[in-house]
């Protein structure tokens, strides 16, 4: 078969949700997807869990095993160095900007939705105009608009939170009788602590020139917990299991660990979606799609797709979804040459530049028990402030320093080698450490800059002969402010926490993201949430799609994704992403039922309004 109603590009997140819900009307869908369906690329079935266990460097991807024709940027392909730039970087995505974008991303099924972790807060309803702050872009939708679909949304993901905290600690105009999908998780030990001793204390903003009452607040998350009885008027929820499966059982139990697997299946990942897709929907993997085909008028009409082999074959169909990932939808359309008009494709790269500071608590936080962040502080997101510096949110770190100085086998270096300490000396030492570990992780608004782009690389090929995806990357001085308006944040929150301060962003090559800013050192990582490569807005001069993630320049054709986000706010955005496909997917499903609406072939007659004859067409897609 090689004509469909909807082909998808990419079956992570949004594809996966773009596919359910236009399957479950009868369209026939064609996902086509450059990983492997099942982990170990294209071998016989392995367990993810033993994949990762058995990896001999436990990243994010290491659940899955990479085919040459479809890799993923790693985190390692960064080293940090000495001179300008002050990074080095190899692997699938090239970089040649001042500072690296530090984030990689996952190819394969499911995409980087099964490596995340799983933390779903809603934008904020400012977060959708930060031109009136004086940087970034307006969003073409507001936040009422987007408000129901995100509802959808964390239905499908079961999210589990206290809609009163998010309305009365977060500011999010919560109805009075809306609740989660789940109850809220328990909070981490750590919470309770830094709750005892920073609830209703102020810290100042030096750089807005403020002060910030601080509040623990509980962070939404989309893993099974316990259903809320009185969700959906009472009907409850049901957790959703391997496969999709309603599985009361498959429930989060605190494993030392969930990225880049879940070992309960308690975590919301793109395969729980398509464990329920109809039979209308297909999947075919290691489908490397190269370029999208449209035809004389501009209109897209299918894709053509490689094989690991280099295979080339074509399908068709009136819509066509990308859905890869903003650095692989931007790469894509630059190999098609599409969606040119505006200039936009591939700019305006966004993430969530992380500032860590970590040090010790004088109690024992007992990190390692649950999910990597259960609760933050909040209030650092909205408001005027964020006209002098980037707003940011503040997630308490559960497991430990391992995101800042790696597992504990630095520890155990650092007593052993640094130290001279064996046997039960070295063993109280590391107990001791490990146990009173907890770190502050700050994630900053990054707003849209043309300047910060996706390109193809004028030489470098992958294994199918494709150009690699070449980054220009940088922060601008509103970034910087906000990093540095952390740090003091974080210095005061460590003196009201009576905690040693262990923050070190050496040696260099552990931070390729280091930089100066008022006489004091930084050091980034990237939170791995890429935005904004195919803009949406309210015209064709300035923006690559609309408001329904249309593509301006070519009708049938769709960019759904982060992508396409004009600004990626403090929140993580895989809710939003969620909310906005849900929402395209509307738009798809009355421009399909329009094409399929019945021609009027009786005789011509007046319409109503102006008395010309006039005769009904096949619909049109949009």
């Amino acid at each position: 078969m090689t004509r469909y109603d909807v082909i998808v590009v990419g079956a992570g997140v949004a594809g996966s949700l773009v596919a359910h819900r236009l399957g479950r009307n009868g369209r026939r869908v064609l996902v086509l997807e450059a990983g492997a369906a099942v982990p170990g690329g294209g071998e016989p079935a392995t367990d993810p869990l033993a994949t990762y266990l058995t990896a001999s460097a436990r990243l994010p991807g290491s659940s899955s095993v990479p085919h040459p024709a479809a890799a993923s940027p790693q985190v390692t392909d960064l080293t940090g160095t000495d001179g300008r730039p002050p990074f080095r970087a190899t692997g699938h995505v090239l970089q040649d900007g001042p500072l690296p974008y530090a984030s990689g991303y996952v190819r394969a099924n499911g995409g980087t939705g099964n490596v995340w972790t799983g933390l779903v807060p809603r934008m904020l309803p400012e977060d959708f105009d930060t031109e009136r702050f004086g940087y970034g872009r307006r969003w073409p939708v507001t936040y009422d608009e987007l408000e129901p679909h995100y509802r959808s949304a964390e239905e499908e993901f079961g999210v589990a939170a206290d809609a009163d905290d998010q309305r009365v600690h977060v500011g999010l105009p919560f109805p009075e009788d809306y609740v989660f999908p789940m109850r809220p998780l328990p909070a981490a030990r750590l919470d309770h602590l830094l709750a005892a001793r920073l609830d209703g204390r102020r810290v100042s903003d030096p750089v807005a020139l403020s002060e910030v009452e601080l509040k623990v607040v509980g962070t939404p998350h989309a893993r099974n917990g316990v259903p809320d009885p009185r969700y959906d008027g009472g009907r409850g929820y049901v957790p959703r299991g391997r496969g999709g499966r309603e599985d009361p059982g498959s429930r989060c139990v605190g494993n030392a660990t969930c990225i880049p697997h879940c070992p309960s299946y308690a975590k919301y990942t793109p395969q729980k979606t398509q464990g329920r897709w109809s039979t209308t929907v297909t999947l075919r993997d290691r489908s490397v799609v190269s370029r999208v085909l449209i035809d004389g008028r501009g209109r897209a009409t299918g894709v053509e797709y490689r094989s690991y082999d280099g295979e080339v074959s074509t399908a068709h169909a009136d819509v066509v979804v990308l859905a890869a990932h903003a650095v692989e939808n931007a790469r894509l359309l630059l190999l098609s040459r599409l969606a040119e008009r505006s200039g936009q494709v591939g700019r305006n790269l966004m993430d969530h530049p992380v500032l860590l500071t970590w040090g010790l608590l004088p109690e024992e936080t007992r990190p390692y028990r649950g999910p990597g962040s259960v609760s933050g502080l909040e209030g650092f997101r909205a408001g005027s402030a964020r006209r002098r510096r980037a707003p940011f949110r503040i997630e308490f770190g559960t497991w430990g320093w391992v995101w800042a100085k790696g597992p504990v086998e630095t520890d155990v270096a650092h007593f052993l080698l640094e130290r001279g300490l064996l046997g039960p000396e070295l063993r109280r030492a590391v107990g001791d450490r490990i146990r009173r570990q907890f770190t502050l992780q700050f994630e900053m608004e990054q707003g849209a800059d043309p300047a910060n782009r996706v390109t193809l690389h004028p030489s470098e090929r992958d294994a199918l002969g494709l150009p690699r995806p070449l980054v220009t990357y940088d922060l601008d001085e509103h970034v910087k402010a906000g990093i540095a308006a952390a740090g003091a944040v974080s210095d005061q929150i460590f003196a009201l926490l009576g905690a040693e301060d262990h923050t070190d962003y050496a040696p260099p090559a552990a931070w390729p993201g280091r930089f100066e800013h008022g006489g004091r050192t930084y050091g980034y990582r990237g939170a791995g949430h890429a935005a904004g490569t195919h803009i949406m807005g309210e015209s064709p001069a300035t923006s690559v799609v609309d408001a329904w993630q249309r593509c301006w320049d070519h009708p049938g054709l769709y960019a759904v994704g982060c992508g396409s986000m004009p600004s990626v706010a403090t929140s993580n955005p895989t809710l939003t992403m969620a909310a906005l496909a849900l929402r395209s997917t509307e738009r798809i499903e009355a421009d399909l039922t329009a094409r399929d609406r019945p021609a009027h072939v009786g005789p011509s007659r007046p319409t109503p309004a102006t008395n010309e004859t006039t005769t009904p067409t096949r619909g049109a897609l949009t």
